[in-house]
This record gives structure tokens, C-alpha cells and sequence, in this order.
């Protein structure tokens, strides 16, 4: 399993994340920010999750393409 981390706080919601990977994140339809979908979140918690290594390289290049580098992948 990879953790991801997510700043919410610092969130432009640019749409990348969920464009590059989108069965790792969404866009909260409560505040408009990035989302672990909930399906990997980690106590319900939107900006952290678990997900499985398959899908790591998807969660690593929404990271990478994160413009305000908010997005955290930690193997």
C-alpha cells in the first residue's frame, strides 16, 4: 500500500489530479478541492489515503503534476 497526502488547504482545484488519476482522486463536491475518493481515504479523512501499488505510478504522476505540489505519495 502507498499513502497519499493531500494539503487541501493549498488547493487550486487546476482539475489535474482527477483528470491524471481519477480512481485515486476527486473533486469534493463540498468544497470544490482535491479528494482522496472514498473508496482509499483513511477514516473517512479526504485528504489522506491508502492505496494499493498498482496504482502508484497514477498517483505519482497526478503528484508530479501538481502545480502548487500539494499532493504527497509515500511508498
Amino acid at each position: 500500500m502507498v499513502k497519499i497526502t493531500i494539503d487541501r488547504p493549498g488547493c487550486i482545484s487546476c482539475e489535474s489530479c482527477w483528470t491524471l488519476c481519477p480512481d485515486v482522486f476527486e473533486q469534493d463536491s463540498n468544497d470544490d478541492l482535491s479528494s482522496v475518493t472514498e473508496q482509499y481515504r483513511v477514516d473517512g479523512n479526504p485528504a489522506e489515503g491508502e492505496v494499493p501499488d498498482d496504482l502508484t505510478d497514477c498517483a505519482q504522476e497526478a503528484a508530479d503534476s501538481c502545480p502548487v505540489t500539494i499532493i504527497f505519495v509515500e511508498e
